[in-house]
């Protein structure tokens, strides 16, 4: 504590000469002098010591009171705590803890994820929990249990759902919304959890499995990465039953901010929380030769030759993707699949057909690659480092005939080379020495760095093949201005999206690609970047099956996608078609290099398969969304197109929810509801202050509070409630005591100079 010090002249009597003011110092004064100063000094120090008391009482008075404030729940040691909706009050982070049952069969998937809430206080909680699903997974079926009750949820329109959860948590029953804020980002919000209770909402989904090449796999997220948040020019207001537009042209680039920006925890002061289980159940369809788990230990048992049991080693933190992959024995694995599932007075089928391998020579067209790399405050520690390999590995694979450029971004942007040169010896090292300097910090303004790499200053050069190859792990919330700038900017280019870490935003790097005409690709560890950029550099440097095209018996079936892309090598060609009847044969046809290739499938050889009209339906929705953004459609004919598909076929979308009510009351009118959302595990790798800036030990932080300095003040801030204690007098009565003491001071000096 520190006293404040007046110049004499500022209260009055102007000063004496200096002589005047210096007398001559006798032995006597001199020991009245040091008697005074140690009385003075004895005064002092009880001042402080009375002042500093009651700072200590005020301090033990607030950290009581806000014990007091967590009442009526009794916090366990070492619990988060959330602001509750009462001023000055806590309740206590529910815990959420889920399981992933896994069904595979043959190239689709089945999942069901268990959620258990669990209110782990004394008082009534509505729980929000923002998580991830893949982004081609068709979300049909949810059901709550509470009480030993199993409610059944229904699909409904987004705004009628939430008012139907509404509705039930003001009435105290128990109820369950799953909402859509993303492709791949949910939430599920559960009302009136009891106290010390268990609240489990179980939701199902289809999905397809991945094949490239030789290999199958799938990938579970089990994480939402903190997405950056651009600034809006001017906040537009949103309600929160609305559904949130994934093609915002206007105002605010993120309307539902709020909504894709969960709190997330500082591992450095929590522990990793909502542990999750998997077991994975699969039916390959064909002799497994290997089977792997890229990010998590397992254990795998073989009931018979097609057919494995995969389970987590125990329990893990939800803090990075699942994948898992395998293989057929060599010969067994088939070219060409093909499933159907009646479904009312239509068939559903799947069709995949995988094209031999080109015999043509590699492409020798030499190539204009543009790569731009990612280094904002996300992509620190193992992802930049996985980035800088990854690129580096793309820069020694460049031929002299190639031209390239080398494109970096965080919240600033900077560009190699003026324009693309050629790939020499000089220029590579060049780029080579400027990627290793890269550091991760910033914020992840990308769509400046992706409308440069889009940018062609020779659209009409036909001598080079343009491709892009943008690394980043995609933690932007921003998407829709992505697939806008690539729709209006692609050109001639090929978009190839590398997606780095270990919870990359597949929905912004599979679409991109998509409307890119190009791939994506995912490095999840450092093990796995020349593998999979090598794969990469096969699929650039090699022909692609183009001309694709298919004739269908009748012309009456309604097909997904409408129109089908190239294929890069080792990609399969996967359809979805819905007829009348499956009769007859399907016949397609395409160009691999300079060869024509021909393939018929016969409609009667099916294999039953359940789900394939969930997977049809789903892939539709997409078309739809993808012609919203390239203006084939309108935006009301395209959620027109989206709300008839989700009603019939019962899916979630950012227009559809599904909702699960109780009918019994279970909590009383007067008995106060808190809401509190379920903090989330940062992803593994990530580095805490390079995404959210020094540590915030008081709260969960969301992304969203980035760029906003009086946001970020608000987050990190604990107000501690009013006390009941006396220390504002105490620190009062010390402040008078010193003063009192000073004017006695002053007063005995001048009384002795008279």
């Amino acid at each position: 504590m520190s006293l404040p010090c007046f110049p004499t002249t500022a209260f009055g009597a102007a000063r004496r000469p200096v002589a005047d003011r210096t007398p001559p110092l006798r032995l006597d004064q001199g020991r009245g002098s040091v008697r005074r100063f140690l009385i003075a000094l004895a005064t002092l120090f009880v001042v402080l010591a009375s002042s500093f008391g009651g700072l200590l009482a005020m301090a033990a008075g607030g950290r009581a009171a806000e014990s007091a404030a967590v009442s009526p729940m009794t916090a366990r040691a070492g619990a988060l705590l959330l602001k509750g909706a009462t001023p000055g009050a806590y309740v206590e982070a529910p815990a959420v803890r889920a399981d992933y049952d896994v069904t595979v069969s043959g190239p689709t998937q089945r999942t069901r994820v268990t959620q258990a809430f669990v209110n782990p206080g004394s008082g009534w909680i509505e729980g929000v929990y923002v998580f991830p699903l893949p982004e081609n997974g068709a979300v049909d079926a949810m059901r709550m249990v509470v009480g030993g009750r199993v409610v059944v949820a229904e699909i409904k329109e987004r705004a009628a759902a939430k008012a139907a959860y509404e509705q039930a948590r003001r009435a105290g029953q128990a109820a369950a919304l799953t909402e859509q804020e993303r492709p791949n980002m949910f939430t599920n919000s559960v009302a009136n959890i009891g106290p010390g209770e268990t609240v489990v909402v179980q939701i199902e989904y289809q999905a397809p499995v991945r094949r490239d090449g030789d290999v199958s796999s799938l990938r579970i997220p089990l994480v939402v990465a903190p997405r950056y948040v651009p600034a809006a020019a001017a906040r537009v207001e949103t309600v929160s039953d609305a559904a949130p537009s994934d093609a915002p042209r206007g105002g605010d680039p993120v309307p539902d901010r709020d909504r894709v920006t969960p709190p997330v925890l500082d591992p450095a002061t929590s522990a990793p929380t909502n542990p999750v289980t998997i077991t994975v159940r699969l039916q390959a369809g064909f002799p497994v030769a290997t089977i792997e788990s890229a990010h998590h230990a397992v254990r795998t048992e073989a009931p018979a030759p097609d057919q494995r049991v995969v389970t987590l080693d125990g329990p893990v933190a939800a803090d990075r993707d699942f994948e898992l992959s395998w293989t057929a024995t060599p010969a067994a694995a088939p070219s060409v699949g093909l499933f159907r599932e009646r479904v009312g007075d239509a068939d559903y089928l799947l069709a995949y057909v995988t094209p031999p391998a080109a015999k043509a020579a590699p492409v020798d067209t030499p190539r204009e690659a543009v790569f731009v790399i990612d280094n904002s405050g996300s992509m620190g520690g193992p992802s930049m480092a996985q980035a800088k390999a990854s690129l580096a590995f793309a820069l020694r694979r460049l031929k002299p005939a190639d031209r390239f450029n080398v494109i970096r971004f965080d919240d600033t942007m900077d560009t190699l080379f003026a324009d693309a040169l050629p790939a020499t010896e000089a220029n590579v090292a060049r780029a080579l020495r400027f990627v290793e300097a890269l550091q991760a910090q910033g914020g992840t303004e990308m769509l400046p760095a992706l409308k440069a790499a889009l940018n062609d200053p020779r659209p009409a050069d036909e001598r080079f093949l343009r491709q892009i190859v943008f690394l980043t792990d995609g933690a932007v919330a921003d998407e829709q201005r992505m697939f806008d700038a690539i729709a209006a900017g692609r050109g001639r280019s090929r978009l190839f999206m590398v997606g780095i870490g270990s919870a990359p935003n597949s929905h912004l790097m599979s679409r991109a690609a998509e409307l890119g005409r190009g791939t994506f690709t995912h490095i999840g560890s450092a093990a796995q970047v020349e593998e999979n950029m090598r794969a990469l550099f096969g699929k650039l440097e090699s022909p692609a099956v183009t001309n694709l095209s298919l004739a269908i018996p009748g012309g009456a079936a309604d097909m997904t996608p409408a129109i089908v892309p190239d294929l890069y090598r080792g990609e399969p060609l996967v359809v979805a078609l819905r007829l009348p009847r499956a009769e007859g044969a399907v016949e397609i046809r395409g160009t691999i290099g300079d060869q024509p290739w021909r393939e018929t499938l016969n409609l009667a050889d099916a294999t039953p398969g359940a789900g394939v009209s969930k997977l049809w339906a789903r892939r539709k929705i997409d078309d739809a969304e993808i012609a919203r953004t390239t203006a084939t459609l309108t935006p009301d004919q395209a959620d027109a197109a989206i709300l008839r598909l989700a009603l019939e076929h019962h899916l979630v979308t950012r227009l559809t929810s599904l909702v699960a009510v109780d009918a019994t009351p279970r909590r009383s009118a007067d008995a106060p509801l808190d809401r509190a959302d379920v903090p989330l595990n940062l992803p593994a790798g990530w580095d805490f202050e390079k995404v959210f800036g020094s540590r915030a030990p008081a709260a969960p932080l969301r992304r969203a509070d980035l760029g906003d300095p009086v946001a970020v003040a608000a987050a990190r801030e604990v107000s501690l409630p009013q006390t009941a204690t006396d220390a504002e007098l105490r620190l009062l009565a010390g402040l008078g005591l010193l003063g009192a003491a000073l004017l006695v001071a002053v007063a005995r000096r001048r009384e002795r100079r008279a």
